[in-house]
């Protein structure tokens, strides 16, 4: 029996946020992590260093280019549907990427993933984000906390506020998925304990007519968005947006490089309800 997305749809309406628990496999979950700590050794990383990324947190980017496994997370159907419901039809990936966020790090500052787009607020949803559990998140260890209601304020500062703006901690078991709107005031808590780093993924969509944050055209290889599913590959970009937006002589780049279906065009598409 599926899961009743109602209650969650309901949820990021009223709260600008909602928690699925236990939604991924326990398989993937574990395979996710692993790969997260191999890409981690493979490239050397280390925490960015600054006061919004962490000085002890560290980030692996772009991950679609680094392993066939990356290709599940996109296209999770439950995800996917809820973000579909803030975002309308024919969202694009805007990003991928791991958090490992370390014993010792500091509450990141409370922000919105839309702030840096030049809109009064509240505004049509244009960003909306997901966080897949690979360990515990505990207020504890540092749990993205969220600020209910906060996407619905009317042109709030986000820079003359830091981490004492009133939050709750997303605590969620391993293998849940935190989704929250693009306007919601949040960021990542302090990790408060001695050894338990705490891994999440940050699978990040955008609305088919905004500019993603990572560019999935280049950052993919050619070879590697060839072993896509046509709906990854227009998640990612390469379709187009109602029939119109991303053409090449009103063609997507998908059907052109992989000859993948055409698509709707835009005179039969349904009107989408900007309230």
């Amino acid at each position: 029996m599926g899961i009743d997305l109602k209650p969650h749809h309901a949820e990021l309406a009223e709260q600008g946020f909602t928690i699925v628990e236990d939604l991924i496999a326990p398989e993937l979950v574990d395979a996710l992590l692993a790969d997260v700590h191999r890409l981690e050794a493979a490239q050397n990383s280390r925490p960015a260093d600054n006061r919004f990324e962490g000085n002890r947190t560290t980030r692996t980017y772009n991950l679609l280019a680094y392993g066939e496994i990356w290709q599940q997370v996109p296209t999770q159907p439950e995800v996917l549907a809820l973000v579909e419901g803030v975002l309308g039809p024919q969202c694009l990936v805007s990003s991928l990427a791991s958090i490992s966020l370390a014993p010792g790090e500091s509450a990141q500052i409370i922000h919105a993933d839309d702030q840096i787009q030049p809109l009064a607020k509240p505004h049509v949803a244009t960003v909306c984000n997901s966080m897949w559990a690979l360990t515990d998140f505990t207020e504890a260890n540092g749990a993205t906390r969220v600020v209910p209601g906060s996407h619905l304020w009317q042109n709030p500062d986000y820079f003359e506020t830091d981490t004492t703006i009133e939050s709750v901690p997303a605590e969620m078991s391993k293998g849940s998925v935190l989704v929250w709107h693009g306007s919601t005031w949040h960021g990542g808590g302090a990790n408060l304990t001695d050894d338990d780093v705490r891994v999440g993924v940050a699978m990040n969509y955008c609305a088919g007519f905004i500019r993603q944050q990572e560019n999935q055209q280049l950052g993919v290889p050619a070879g590697v968005m060839a072993t896509f599913s046509p709906e990854l590959r227009q998640l990612c970009g390469l379709g187009m947006y109602r029939g119109l937006t991303g053409n090449i002589e009103k063609r997507s780049p998908a059907e052109m490089l992989y000859g993948d279906p055409a698509e709707v065009q835009l005179w039969d598409a349904e009107p989408i309800d900007a309230d």
